[in-house]
């Protein structure tokens, strides 16, 4: 899908009105474009047959419009779907997993859907990149990490389409020697991940690594996770492929990441989603939430698709919500906030 011009046309067809506006939603979220959103008598009634790529048909029931079907395919010979699951109450788990189950369906049909990150935009963020970007210093009572050593605390930073710049944003406005790795879930093409390693790292003090067997993640790591295949922690904090692909219908899967990743730190594993397409990490932040971590999004205006931070602000997990920039400070004055608690610990207990 190459930009909006693009973007396939679908037409809603409902007798339920709340039933519209969450398919009217849900496929907005997509890229997809609504061309008509309304009940059968409308469509029945309307001067010009909608030129849809798709029709998405739900019906409370089906016997109270019986003229619809034949009006369906006298007047359209692209995929007609009927039938389809009533949509829970959103911000629910139950939400996103019936969006998910929609995307599957819409793919079928109209083949891949998320707008990702191209190599020439890429590029263009290398290019438009400062030689020397500033950074701020490391505050006085951050005990600065000692280089190589293995990170206590892990924060995931989850993003699609427009979470290059947003990302490269964040590490270049944080100080160098803070003591916390990172695992970077980029919904990217497999091809690209040479670029956006180079245009990521070549300024920030936290460079990107491709992630590899056994390896495990130090303090001033930006761990990026394969595209290809699922990778988890074993008990010892190393990473390892699993050797399946990732679940769900693009990779890496975020809420994977984020539930695997916890599976090892505990609440002692955060996260923070960039801006993207659709809903990757909303099943999974709310129970990383209930086990004690912070769940941070990008906010919307920065974004350059806001879906994916917004539907895991849907769920209500989020501590923070903040650009780039305030997320980096953010950041750095929680983890002042926790030394100067540890030193003061110290001198009680002394």
């Amino acid at each position: 899908m190459a930009g909006q011009s693009a973007r396939p046309r679908v037409g809603i067809v409902s007798d339920v009105v709340l039933q519209r506006h969450r398919l009217q939603a849900a496929t907005a979220k997509f890229g997809l474009d609504v061309c008509f959103s309304g009940d059968p008598d409308r469509l029945q009634g309307y001067p010009e047959f909608p030129d849809a790529s798709l029709w998405l048909v739900t019906l409370e029931d089906e016997a109270d419009h019986p003229v619809l079907f034949d009006h369906l395919l006298e007047n359209t010979e692209v995929p007609v779907l009927f039938g389809l699951d009533e949509a829970p109450r959103p911000g629910s788990t139950e939400y996103f997993r019936w969006e998910r189950r929609l995307l599957g369906k819409l793919e079928q049909q109209l083949g891949h859907l998320e707008e990702l990150d191209s190599k020439a935009t890429l590029e263009q963020l290398e290019e438009d990149a400062p030689a020397v970007p500033s950074s701020p210093d490391l505050p006085h009572w951050i005990t600065p990490a000692v280089p190589g050593s293995v990170a206590e605390e892990v924060w995931i930073l989850g993003a699609s389409l427009g979470g290059p710049a947003a990302v490269k944003t964040f590490l270049d406005h944080l100080p160098a020697g803070l003591p916390v790795g990172f695992i970077y879930a980029q919904h990217i093409d497999g091809n690209f991940t040479d670029v956006l390693a180079r245009v990521l790292g070549r300024h920030a003090h936290y460079q990107l690594k491709r992630a590899h067997e056994g390896y495990r993640v130090k303090n001033g790591d930006v761990v990026l996770m394969p595209v290809e295949h699922e990778w988890k922690l074993n008990e010892q904090g190393a990473l390892t492929e699993t050797g399946n692909t990732w679940p769900g219908p693009y990779g890496p899967s975020i809420d994977q990441v984020l539930l695997n990743v916890a599976d090892h730190y505990g609440q002692r594993c955060h996260a923070i989603l960039f801006s993207g397409m659709g809903n990757d990490g909303a099943i999974a932040a709310p129970l990383l939430k209930a086990y004690g971590s912070r769940i941070w999004v990008q906010e919307s205006t920065s974004c350059g698709n806001s879906s994916m931070p917004d539907s895991v602000a849907a769920t209500g997990c989020t501590g923070f919500c903040g650009s780039p920039e305030q997320l980096a400070r953010e950041l750095v004055k929680i983890i002042e906030e926790s030394c100067l608690l540890k030193n003061r610990q110290k001198r009680d207990s002394a």
